[in-house]
């Protein structure tokens, strides 16, 4: 990632709620956060922590109703995003931005093939005749490593393994080289060999390509290997951002120490219980007025109940939301 580069994305003050039956959900909390050029940022915390919702909604991918942005700038090539008319957001969708959804088998078409699927964007946005869309086509299935592309292409999407069709929508997604591409979980209903591979050409393909990388996934594992920096992600907003070898060596929040202590060692006793932390996600039934973890921490203090803590500055590209703070040996300060 190039030092002092310029954003290629930039969101600040991000709010999304749903309208339910009785109230609101208050999904996403004033999310703010910045992608540099080939960077490649992990997003990670519990189901419901906000991860997916904040990225569908950049990119006007909920449904409205029930879900409503109602603050908040996303700025990318020049423009905010949430000012952008629906047809304007069609444009860059696939074109600046690529998107890889949790489930290719119901992101995926049944009825058309996977070669109509994939030449579908490079006409939309490229213009590109028949003749030329399917070459590039095969070209995508190259590059994503499935054997017989030509071939290939008259395919439906139930002749292809679960890996094969994670390609191709990661071949999908990458058809019309967008700036940024946002990854939600796309190894999760994989077994791990596949899963392997897949990172693997993530890591190829970022570094032949040099697009904006955002990874959403619960695997810390994973994102120990592959991101540049970490954003820790709870009650519908940020608790934690650092690079990823700073997160993992010096965690500065409550929640990601008790994150990271749930990966289970190999080293050790084989029959040691698996750490857990203790208690559910809050229901952001409202703004959170206080720390939305403190009724599962063990660090709370009386002013967690009283104000939710904005993040600040611990170290070089480091910050954290809380009113506690941890020395390096791990004692609670």
């Amino acid at each position: 990632m190039p030092d002092g580069a310029q954003a290629v994305l930039h969101v600040e003050g991000l709010k999304t709620v749903f309208k339910v039956r009785g109230g609101e959900v208050h999904a996403v909390n004033s999310v703010s956060f910045d992608i540099k050029p080939s960077e490649l940022l992990g997003v990670v915390g519990e189901s419901g922590s906000g991860k997916s919702v904040t990225m569908m909604s950049l990119l006007g991918l909920l449904p409205s109703p029930p879900a409503e942005v109602r603050e908040g700038r996303v700025m990318f090539d020049g423009r905010d995003l949430l000012k952008c008319s629906p047809k304007e957001l069609r444009e860059v969708r696939g074109l600046g931005v690529g998107f890889i959804f949790q489930d290719p088998m119901t992101s995926l078409n049944p009825v058309f093939t996977i070669g109509f699927q994939l030449m579908e964007p490079l006409r939309r946005h490229l213009g590109m005749n028949k003749t030329e869309a399917r070459k590039r086509a095969q070209e995508l299935l190259e590059l994503v490593n499935i054997p017989d592309a030509g071939q290939r292409l008259g395919d439906y999407p139930h002749q292809f393994s679960g890996g094969m069709r994670q390609r191709v929508m990661i071949a999908i997604a990458l058809a019309c080289d967008p700036k940024v591409l946002i990854a939600d979980e796309p190894t999760t209903a994989l077994d791990v060999t596949i899963q392997a591979q897949i990172l693997e050409l993530i890591r190829e393909l970022r570094q032949k390509l040099g697009m904006a990388i955002v990874w959403i996934t619960h695997d810390l594992g994973v994102i120990a290997g592959i991101a540049d920096r970490v954003m820790v992600m709870y009650g519908g907003q940020i608790v934690e951002q650092a690079p990823v070898r700073e997160l993992f060596a010096h965690p500065r929040h409550p929640y990601t120490r008790a994150l990271l202590k749930t990966v289970p060692s190999v080293l050790g006793k084989r029959a040691a219980k698996l750490n857990v932390i203790e208690g559910q996600p809050p229901m952001l039934i409202e703004t959170p007025a206080s720390c939305p973890f403190r009724p599962r921490c063990v660090h709370a203090v009386e002013r967690c109940a009283r104000e939710n803590p904005l993040r600040r500055p611990v170290g070089n590209g480091h910050d954290v939301a809380c009113f506690r703070d941890f020395d390096a040996s791990g004692a609670v300060t």
